[in-house]
């Protein structure tokens, strides 16, 4: 397996965030190419290159494109999903620290296929460097005609906005992004209607994220056929493996999908020095984990979907023995209760349930009967959230349980964690102090 540097392959160019050194690598030749093609034909190259989604359900582009009813004369948007914050997820952020251009010319011919005068890129306001950066690759497109009016003497106008979030994880969800953007609370909506028909402002809306639309230019710049060559018969193209943990190089690997984590671990180094995989997520942490017996599981959505998990965004967690199963587990719950968005009570009472047991067990203090609560708990959420975020809270502590059962029930049995935390850790952990009580005694 080699490396597909597409996405990536400015990233070691001097300042490769600005627009001179994407142009320099072909940037805008995409759009130069959209440009000379009606807008349907654009849409038609992307839904016949197979790129899907690459935010987490990995629905195919074109096609959700081709949902957008026709011109009533009104205006119809492009919001793109740069609220990445999953726990593991790392592929968003840095592409657009080191590249925001793939993703604004990706914008325009976007905008240009579905008939959009107006985008918007709706970022985590934590991430104020990433805002900032978007922002300045966003003045030297209009400064080169890229965006604006008539762009580059077509006759197609577009404005873009770059908007910052408030920094909740429950805003990646499409509806719910929607909802922020528009200055309402956060929290997804009843569906139907979908985006395609009544999405941002009630109009018409296509919600991709950072690296589909990122995607695009490379589809009309080297074509279809060039794009199809890489990955697999149903999950065609190249992607962004974020690996991290305990791996010798953790960092971006943009690879063709389909490739394996055995293969992915050979160039980054392995699992540290010393130490062997125990699990590992395919997609972040709300997919069901996988363990060494999943090293050769083709890393396409399909594969993975057999295998019993979710590709999702490729966030490749890697574990080793020294980690406890359970800790790790209760730290992803501990953020999926705090961000639950609360407008339904599966999710936002389950989560919050499922934290309780979980550091019950981790502190010594389980009962007999807690880890069939937990997967009891995940049954009343599994299905009946209102989106997905209570269903992906669920899926680490079913698999974990189906996995490694027994070392649930050693916490229970055990009086406490058998895992010394410090082994796991990647850096010194010194003992923590002990707070000072009265008249300065520990």
């Amino acid at each position: 397996m080699t490396l597909t540097p597409v996405l990536t392959d400015t990233w070691d160019a001097d300042r490769s965030w600005t627009l001179d050194a994407y142009r320099d690598r072909g940037g805008y030749e995409g759009l130069r190419a959209a440009l000379a093609m009606p807008p349907g034909d654009v849409v038609q190259a992307v839904k016949d290159s197979g790129l899907r989604g690459r935010g987490g359900a990995g629905f195919p582009t074109g096609m959700k494109w081709g949902f957008l009813p026709p011109g009533d004369g009104g205006p119809r948007y492009l919001v793109v999903n740069a609220d990445e914050s999953e726990p593991g997820t790392c592929k968003d952020i840095p592409l657009l620290l080191a590249s925001p251009h793939h993703l604004v010319e990706g914008i325009v011919i976007t905008s240009y296929a579905i008939g959009c005068r107006h985008a918007f890129v709706y970022v985590r306001g934590e991430v104020l460097h990433v805002y900032r950066r978007v922002l300045n690759a966003v003045r030297e497109a209009y400064e080169a005609g890229y965006l604006g009016t008539d762009v580059l003497g077509s006759g197609f106008d577009l404005d873009v906005t770059v908007h910052a979030g408030a920094g909740a994880y429950i805003c990646g969800e499409e509806t719910a992004l929607l909802d922020s953007l528009e200055g309402l609370r956060g929290q997804p909506r009843l569906k139907p209607p979908f985006p395609a028909v009544a999405g941002l402002y009630a109009r018409p809306t296509v919600v991709n994220n950072v690296e589909t639309i990122a995607s695009v230019p490379g589809v009309l710049s080297r074509g279809v056929d060039w794009f199809r060559a890489m990955g697999t018969e149903r999950s065609p193209g190249h992607g962004l493996f974020s690996l991290s943990g305990h791996v010798t190089r953790p960092g971006q690997y943009e690879a063709p999908l389909g490739t394996t984590l055995r293969e992915l671990l050979e160039l980054a180094g392995g699992v540290r020095a010393g130490h062997e995989l125990k699990f590992w997520t395919p997609g972040g942490s709300s997919t069901p984990m996988f363990t060494a017996e999943h090293l050769d599981v083709p890393l396409d959505y399909e594969s993975v979907g057999a295998a019993k998990s979710m590709l999702g965004t490729r966030a490749l967690q890697i574990f080793d023995e020294t980690t406890c199963v359970v800790r790790a587990v209760s730290r992803w719950t501990d953020f999926y209760a705090h961000e639950s968005c609360g407008k339904c009570t599966p999710c936002r009472e389950g989560t919050y349930w499922m934290k309780q047991v979980l550091h019950r067990i981790e502190a010594g203090e389980g009962q007999d009967g807690d880890v069939d609560l937990l997967l009891d708990l995940c049954g009343t959420i599994l299905g009946r959230a209102f989106c997905a975020l209570g269903d992906g809270a669920t899926s680490p502590v079913t698999s974990s349980i189906q996995l490694f059962r027994d070392e649930y029930d050693a916490h229970v049995s055990g009086g406490g964690c058998p895992f010394d935390p410090a082994a796991a850790a990647l850096f010194p952990y010194p003992p923590r102090r002990q707070p000072l009580l009265a008249g300065g005694v520990r």
